[in-house]
């Protein structure tokens, strides 16, 4: 049952975390239901709302030899949470 693998801690999503949108990283299993239950139980927020994005998986040249690695495809998943509600660990970058 454990389809959150982390948060997803970038610009765009410390913007709409001050909005009530908190985004993380998913398993490619994770249903929205499934989102729903498992960020209500360990956060205790109600969630009125999850969205989801397969992110597909591309290939990167690195190093001065240009090395070719590709990256793994995943999935995303954005929550609203009801309003007044938080998720601590988006928090951390918060402007008061």
């Amino acid at each position: 049952m454990n389809n959150l693998i982390g948060p997803v801690i970038s610009e765009k999503s410390m913007n709409e975390a001050a909005r009530g949108r908190y985004t993380f990283k998913v398993s490619n299993k994770a249903t929205k239901e499934g989102i729903k239950k498992e960020v209500e139980k360990r956060f205790k927020v109600n969630v009125l709302k999850v969205s989801t994005i397969r992110i597909k998986g591309r290939s990167v040249k690195v190093g001065q030899r240009m090395l070719e690695f590709s990256q793994s495809p995943f999935k995303k998943a954005v929550v609203l949470v009801k309003e007044g509600q938080k998720i601590s660990i988006f928090d951390a970058g918060a402007k008061e």
